[in-house]
């Protein structure tokens, strides 16, 4: 089992940066991506960032060129850096992590979730 703590969110204005952290705990030996998700009210979960254990990242289109997800594999963390916030980007965002148990099965958890707001 893995537990997944998402901490960082917040009230900011238009153009301003937050960083989010995701600490995850319990099997994470067992870990192979960590990343990060967002909901909308009235909208689907999608892709914010992901990072493999190799390092390799992957992006949501929207946050492209603003966004950067960073690991730190001592504290088994992950960083969401998050630059010129638009009020689009107004979310839940979701920590998660994508692990694999035994030979073939997976396991997908995801963190309690943490309010991003950016206002004009």
């Amino acid at each position: 089992q893995v537990q997944l703590v998402g901490t960082g969110g917040g009230l900011v204005q238009a153009g301003e940066s937050l960083t989010l952290s995701c600490a995850a705990s319990g099997t994470t030996s067992s870990i192979s991506v960590m990343g990060w998700y967002r909901q909308a009210p009235r909208k689907q979960r999608e892709l914010v960032a992901t990072v493999t254990n190799n390092g390799t990242t992957n992006y949501g289109d929207s946050v492209k060129g603003r966004f950067t997800i960073s690991r730190d594999d001592a504290k088994n963390t992950v960083y969401l850096q998050m630059n010129s916030l638009k009020p689009e980007d107004t979310a839940v965002y979701f920590c998660n992590a994508l692990a694999f148990i035994g030979t073939y099965g997976k396991a997908t958890y995801w963190g309690q979730g943490t309010q991003v707001t950016v206002s004009l």
